[in-house]
C-alpha cells in the first residue's frame, strides 16, 4: 500500500452566523477547533496515516496548530496553501479538491450543516467524517473528536472495509434558471425577498420544507417533520411538508429550530418524498434555503425543482468503524506480544 493521506478540514467561521445573536447555541472558539484537530492528528498517528492534509484559514486554526507540531508523535502535516485564501467556502472547495488530488483516503470536515454541505460538493467519492462545530449541527453527528480520528484513519489506511464502515447519504438538489445546490438536510421555501443574513431561524414565512432525513430528537427545520413523519437517515425516501399560518393548518410542531429556540410551526400536509422525482417549487418571487441557510433568491415568475438523490457523499459511520476494529482486535494487543514474544487473542471479552 502506498502513502496514507487523511484530510482536515476546519471551518474558522462555522458557529458564528446571525443565528448567534437569537439562540443559545454552543460557541465553539479558534483555540477548541484548533483542539480538535489535535486530537484527530493524535488518533492519525496509531492508525496508520502518514501525512495529513490539513485546511488553511484566515481565522488562526490552522496558525494554532503550526505552533503545535513537534510535541508528540505525529503523521507528517501539511497545509493546503495553494489557493489565496479568500474568508468564504470556496476556501473549503479548494482544500477539499486539493485533499482529493494528494489521494486522501478520508476527509473529516469540522463545521455545521453549511460546511458539510460545501465539503460534500467537492469530496467526490472520498468518505467524509463531519464533526459539529457549526450552530444547528443537524447533519454532523456529535462524538468524541480522538474516536473521531482512530475510525478515520483505519478507514484511510484501509484497516476497516470502507464498504462496511461507510454509507452513500441521501441529497437533495435544487436546480433553478441559474444555478444548481445541494442540501444534505433540507430545502425550504420562503416568502421573503431576499437571502439577507443566509441564517434561517424564524418558520413563519416559510410555505415548503423538503428534508433527506426526518429524525424525531432532530435539530432544525428538519426536526418539524421528525415530530409529524420520521425517516431515518439510511431510508432511501425522503419527506415533503406543506407549511402554512398556525392558525389555518391542520397541524402545529412545536419545533427545535435552532439550539434554545422552540417555535410552532403550522403544517398543512406532509407525504413521502421519492429519489428521482422532480417536483416543483412554488418560489418565484421569495427565496430557497439549503440546510438552514438562505442562498438563492428568485425573480417573479422564475421556476425551480428539487429533487431527492440517492448519490450523496460517503459517510464513515463511527460506531461501525470501530464495532470492527474491535471485531478485528486492531487497537489491541496482549502483553506478550507487546515483549517481542508470540501473542495470543483472547477472544470475546467478558462482560
Amino acid at each position: 500500500m502506498g502513502e496514507v493521506v487523511a484530510g482536515i478540514v476546519a471551518n474558522p467561521a462555522s458557529g458564528q452566523d446571525i443565528r448567534r445573536l437569537v439562540t443559545q447555541a454552543s460557541a465553539f472558539p479558534v483555540e477548541e477547533k484548533a483542539n480538535l484537530v489535535r486530537r484527530l492528528l493524535s488518533a492519525f498517528a496509531v492508525t496508520g496515516v502518514d501525512r495529513a492534509l490539513l485546511s488553511s484559514d484566515l481565522g488562526g486554526i490552522s496558525a494554532a496548530v503550526l505552533r503545535d507540531l513537534g510535541s508528540d508523535p505525529l503523521p507528517e502535516v501539511d497545509f493546503c496553501d495553494e489557493d489565496t485564501l479568500t474568508g468564504t467556502a470556496q476556501d473549503t472547495i479548494n482544500a477539499v479538491r486539493q485533499m482529493v488530488d494528494a489521494g486522501a483516503g478520508v476527509i473529516v470536515c469540522l463545521g455545521g450543516d453549511g460546511t458539510a454541505r460545501v465539503a460534500a460538493k467537492a469530496c467526490g467519492d472520498v468518505p467524509l467524517l463531519a464533526l459539529p462545530t457549526g450552530t444547528n449541527n443537524a447533519f454532523p453527528q456529535a462524538g468524541e473528536a480522538t474516536v473521531a480520528g482512530l475510525a478515520a484513519g483505519m478507514v484511510a489506511s484501509g484497516q476497516v472495509d470502507a464498504d462496511l464502515v461507510t454509507q452513500r447519504v441521501s441529497m437533495l438538489e435544487v436546480v433553478t434558471k441559474n444555478r444548481r445546490e445541494i442540501a444534505l438536510v433540507d430545502v425550504a421555501v420562503s416568502m421573503n425577498k431576499h437571502v439577507g443574513a443566509k441564517a434561517l431561524w424564524d418558520p413563519t414565512a416559510l410555505t415548503e420544507l423538503y428534508c433527506t432525513f426526518a429524525e424525531p430528537d432532530g435539530i432544525g427545520l428538519s426536526s418539524i417533520a421528525g415530530q409529524l413523519c420520521p425517516s431515518s437517515r439510511s431510508s432511501a425516501d425522503g419527506v415533503a411538508l406543506q407549511l402554512g399560518p398556525v392558525d389555518s393548518s391542520a397541524y402545529v410542531v412545536h419545533a427545535a429550530i435552532a439550539p434554545g429556540v422552540v417555535r410552532p410551526v403550522g403544517v398543512r400536509g406532509w407525504g413521502v418524498l421519492r429519489p428521482g422525482v422532480r417536483v416543483d417549487l412554488a418560489a418565484g418571487g421569495g427565496v430557497i434555503a439549503v440546510d438552514g441557510e438562505r442562498e438563492l433568491e428568485l425573480k417573479n415568475g422564475e421556476g425551480a425543482y428539487v429533487e431527492l438523490r440517492a448519490d450523496g457523499p460517503w459517510c464513515v459511520d463511527v460506531r461501525a468503524a470501530m464495532a470492527e476494529a474491535a471485531t478485528q482486535g486492531l487497537l489491541r494487543s496482549s502483553a506478550i506480544s507487546r515483549t517481542g514474544e508470540k501473542g495470543r487473542s483472547h477472544g470475546r471479552c467478558a462482560g
